[in-house]
């Protein structure tokens, strides 16, 4: 069951990467729990439950805020159902003009084919230089 695990979030991966927003919400859960890292700055809507107040509060802010916006997965880790996603964020906050470039984790927990559960941690310092928050 955990390799279909890993699959499921390699798939939500490539539709994000593909910009196909529907792909990547239609791999999660209707009650999904998704906690971005304590300051980053989408983290003041935390915990975000449900697809819609993902998107609204997070993908759509991502798109917004950043030109090329892109999480860069290297490794996905098998740990039955949770998987662990070890890579990095790029883009360019459009505000100050500044490129981030952070290591990022994901945590992700898959039930019955979907994701239930959703933590980052990232680098938050390199994220706040790049907003002007440091």
């Amino acid at each position: 069951m955990s390799a279909e695990n890993v699959a499921v979030i390699q798939g939500l991966y490539d539709a994000f990467a593909a910009g196909d927003v529907a792909g990547v919400l239609g791999r999660m859960s209707p009650d999904i729990v998704w906690c971005e890292a304590e300051n980053f700055p989408y983290a003041d809507g935390n915990p975000y439950r449900g697809p819609e107040a993902i998107a609204a509060g997070v993908f759509a802010r991502c798109g917004s805020e950043w030109d090329g916006f892109t999480v860069l997965p290297e490794e996905l880790l098998d740990a039955g159902d949770r998987v662990v996603m070890l890579g990095r964020y790029a883009g360019t906050y459009l505000a100050t003009g500044k490129a981030m470039n952070p290591q990022v984790v994901h945590l992700w927990t898959v039930r019955d084919g979907k994701a239930v559960a959703f933590e980052q941690r990232v680098d938050t310092l390199d994220v706040a230089r790049a907003t002007g928050a440091a």
